[in-house]
């Protein structure tokens, strides 16, 4: 796609340490390379004071990726602000850098002609990231003022499912046949326009389209003017599906180590290229996506209104309350025996609570191993017994540790032998569901980071609880 564009900053390829040139006497980032808050604030104060002006100076040394933290850490009114004084000068590096929620409400306050001339500047992967969760009409609008070749590379990429290796990709590859020379391929560099602004790799190809090989640009630009082509290059590439999912092919950039891939449709031919920058975003978001699904906030921004951000946390907090329901029913099966032995009452909530704690543990290590393909069928019964193990040397010794611990407190040996049996029981079991949880719930083909946290927790409150009672009021009975 075109590189034609009005950029925001004569210079933002750097990030700066230094202080802007609008007068403010403190540096724009601070030494962690995050946006100073005494410049936000000031750049929130000129536009309290109705000075677009100075809060436009303020904004011209950012680099993109600053300039849209700052889109992200002011309120909606004022980012809405920001946006009417950048207006057509806004940098489409800019709605690149934006988190999704943050995107979504600057591109509702552009205008259809500026999100246009944004499409037709970006790579044909940043272009189709901009767009794709653009309502229909709305994206229509957009896509039929962009040029039709650029349209046309958006629009098939688009076909292609979400998430998937050809959404990702951008279409603009540098490639060459086997029978050029090194020589050949520089000069038809220098005086080619619409390759790819970056790229790490030459594709060579047959007569079809299909890729036969790659060539590392630092291989090429060693070799003498007349080797040819042939002699130079890999045949052994790794050649990627358009169809793959995202976080399996962020497993193989990370298992092959590679800097780019080719992407091939159905017939094998080459429809693109997937670069390492993509699959950093990718990582990214895969891991932020797991981290919130295991605490039921899953697709939450810190931009959501309170409505929004109530409806989504409400389910989850729901399903949440029908488990400690659930506890409670066990619990009121043991109200005599805890009407005549407070010491139980007392003391339940630290097994229930060591459980849950020892369980979250094991969950969180199995859903890292699981996202980093470590936790596969092949190892997955070594790992199950290594955590009932840790399971249960963790709980002998918190079963000692607790044992003393309630009988010294209350004065009774029963109490403490309930109280140590209950905590090793339920460590135990623990271990054992913060595993197996999460494998039976992949297994079923379910999301385990979403559902297996919830599972657990209720696994060792419910065992917590029945163990701890059932004891004491055997022993106490």
């Amino acid at each position: 796609m075109s590189d034609d564009r009005e950029s925001l900053s004569a210079d933002s390829s750097t990030p700066s340490l230094q202080p802007s040139e609008a007068g403010v006497d403190h540096p724009v980032l601070d030494e962690d390379y995050a946006l100073n808050p005494s410049f936000v604030r000031s750049v929130i104060d000129a536009l309290e004071q109705g000075d677009g002006e100075k809060a436009r100076r303020l904004l011209l040394p950012l680099h993109a990726a600053d300039l849209a933290d700052l889109l992200g850490l002011v309120s909606g009114s004022e980012r809405r602000q920001l946006i009417r004084l950048l207006g057509n000068t806004l940098d489409p590096d800019v709605l690149t850098e934006l988190d999704a929620d943050v995107r979504d409400d600057v591109l509702k306050q552009l205008e259809h002609s500026v999100i246009a001339a944004a499409v037709q500047a970006m790579e044909s992967d940043d272009a189709v990231h901009l767009v794709e969760d653009m309502p229909h009409e709305e994206r229509k609008s957009v896509l039929e003022q962009v040029p039709q070749i650029d349209r046309a590379a958006v629009e098939q990429a688009l076909s292609y499912g979400e998430e998937s290796a050809g959404r990702l990709m951008q279409r603009e590859v540098m490639t060459v046949p086997p029978f050029w020379t090194v020589g050949q391929v520089i000069d038809h560099m220098r005086e080619t326009e619409g390759l790819p602004d970056q790229f790490f790799e030459i594709y060579v190809v047959d007569e079809s389209f299909h890729p036969i090989g790659s060539i590392p640009i630092s291989r090429l630009m060693q070799a003498q003017r007349m080797v040819p082509i042939s002699e130079l290059m890999d045949t052994e590439i790794h050649l990627i599906r358009a169809a793959l999912d995202q976080e399996q092919l962020a497993y193989l950039f990370n298992q092959y180590h590679l800097l780019s891939a080719a992407v091939v449709n159905e017939d094998q031919r080459l429809v693109g290229m997937v670069t390492i920058d993509d699959i950093v975003d990718v990582i990214k978001e895969e891991d932020t996506e797991d981290m919130l699904a295991l605490g039921g906030v899953k697709d939450e921004g810190l931009s959501d209104g309170v409505l929004t951000t109530t409806k989504r946390r409400f389910s989850w907090l729901l399903i949440n309350l029908a488990t400690a329901i659930l506890a409670s029913i066990v619990i009121a099966f043991f109200d005599a025996t805890l009407e005549r032995f407070v010491a139980l009452a007392i003391l339940m909530p630290i097994v229930a609570s060591m459980g849950g704690n020892a369980g979250t543990q094991t969950l969180t290590v199995a859903i890292r191993a699981m996202a980093m393909r470590d936790l596969t069928p092949s190892n997955a019964m070594r790992i199950i017994v290594r955590e009932v193990l840790v399971g249960g040397l963790n709980g002998i010794l918190f079963a000692l540790v607790m044992g003393l611990i309630g009988g010294l407190w209350f004065q009774s040996a029963i109490i403490g032998a309930v109280l140590a049996g209950a905590m090793l029981i339920n460590l135990l079991c623990a271990g054992a569901a913060g595993i197996l949880v999460p494998l039976g719930i992949q297994r079923f083909g379910s999301d385990p980071a979403l559902a297996s946290p919830v599972f657990v927790t209720t696994v060792t409150d419910l065992i917590g609880f029945a163990v701890f009672l059932s004891l004491g009021a055997l022993a106490l009975g």
